[in-house]
């Protein structure tokens, strides 16, 4: 397929998950299929050990749709998700996490806001019309990080992006255009570059939209142990303050 016509890149993130990757796949290859218009899916291998890197190329080789790129060793997160995005040919791109926490009908709620004007959607969890359906098993966990990420996300807002409720959300979406001006500039590499890219938006005078979304948590707990993490994603916070002072992102 030539650049322009591909309508919709989607660009996921991999990082081993050798059990649960053929399910994944399997529902990202049935949602290009039942799409009307031209559909890609990239995934960016993130240094994956063991049996990913065979199940990623046997996809491709059977869906010309898919393409996978390779990091030959784990880079983060935030470059993975930077070189996915730079490599898509979509006129919309939209990254989600290969847990599909978000189900996929949820990325049409993005494009439909990018196709309304907005040069970047975000997946917005703590909107009023957002909807949780959450295993009890996880509740205890689950609220125990909600409130440490309501308090880290009123610390970003107070001092970086004042209005977006949601950061950290791994479901966003960007036009062509403003995916290579966020992407291209992005200097975090794992899981703090989600407030990054928000602000190199901002700077660029791009139209950032929140939509609410539904979100499953019914599996394993994400890689991101918000106590464990703190001290880089204030680092990272750090970082991101000390660059827009500097005037990298304007």
């Amino acid at each position: 397929m030539a650049t322009r016509d591909v309508r919709l890149s989607i660009i996921v993130p991999v990082l081993n998950g050798a059990d649960r990757l053929p399910a994944t796949l399997g529902a990202l290859t049935a949602y290009l299929g039942a799409t009307s218009h031209p559909t890609e899916l990239v995934v960016v291998d993130d240094g994956s050990r063991g049996e990913v890197p065979a199940l990623l190329e046997r996809a491709a080789r059977e869906t010309a749709c898919v393409t996978v790129v390779r990091n030959a060793r784990n880079l983060g997160k935030g470059s993975a998700v930077a070189r996915g995005m730079l490599a898509a040919r979509g006129r919309y791109r939209v990254f989600t996490d290969a847990d599909l926490a978000y189900p996929l009908d949820q990325v049409d709620r993005i494009v439909a806001t990018l196709e309304s004007g907005a040069d970047v959607a975000v997946a917005c969890r703590v909107l009023p019309e957002s909807r949780y359906v959450i295993s009890p098993s996880f509740f205890h966990y689950l609220y125990s990080r909600h409130l440490v990420s309501r308090a880290f996300n009123r610390l970003v807002r107070a001092t970086l992006l004042p209005g977006i409720l949601d950061t950290q959300a791994g479901l966003k979406g960007f036009t062509a255009a403003a995916a290579e001006r966020c992407f291209s500039r992005l200097t975090i590499p794992r899981f703090g570059f989600d407030i990054e890219l928000l602000l190199i938006a901002r700077r660029q005078g791009l139209t950032v939209r929140q939509v609410p979304v539904a979100y499953r948590y019914d599996s394993e707990p994400s890689t991101v142990r918000f106590l464990r993490d703190g001290a880089t994603m204030m680092a990272d916070l750090v970082r991101v303050r000390w660059n827009d002072f500097r005037g990298r992102y304007r």
